[in-house]
């Protein structure tokens, strides 16, 4: 009896293990961000009365005007919000519904952290950044918890009965 999983299961947790690994790179490049990097209480986009439009103008700032590690944070947060979507895409064609239900989450709380990144750019507040970075790591679990149910349903499938 192979004991392997199969191809699409060895997707799905490849990308679900690429996902909470950016996660932790971002997580730590917002550790980086927090620490060293001052932004400045008056740029395109601070204290905006539309949010939307307020968010969009801080994040053009900071991926144009920004420090180094503030430029890599907004990108790789960028990436990582498409990224989500496509491991929900993956998991969706696995069948699985309790994997697409735990990426959905994942990726919800990536938009979520992404939402108050860009009030934390707009507006200072340091909850917004908290709030962030918790959010990142309830991401961080949720893909921990993908990977948890594609190698347990790997498994129980080896041990079914051959189909005749």
């Amino acid at each position: 009896m192979d004991a392997s999983p199969t191809r699409h299961d060895r997707r799905l947790q490849a990308s679900a293990l690429a996902a909470a690994l950016l996660l932790l790179l971002q997580a730590a490049l917002g550790m980086v961000v927090n620490l060293f990097v001052t932004i400045p209480a008056h740029h395109p986009g601070a204290r905006a009365s539309d949010y939307v439009g307020g968010s969009i103008e801080s994040v053009g700032w900071a991926i144009g005007h920004g420090a180094g590690a503030l430029v890599a944070h907004v990108l790789l947060g960028l990436l990582i919000g498409l990224f989500s979507l496509h491991v929900v895409a993956v998991c969706a064609r696995s069948g699985q519904r309790a994997t697409v239900a735990w990426s959905a989450l994942a990726a919800l709380l990536v938009v979520a952290a992404g939402f108050n990144g860009a009030s934390f750019l707009d507006y200072g507040h340091n909850v917004n950044s908290l709030i962030m970075a918790l959010l990142a790591l309830g991401a961080v679990g949720c893909y921990a918890t993908v990977l948890y149910l594609t190698g347990r349903s790997a498994a129980a499938a080896q041990l079914a009965p051959p189909r005749r």
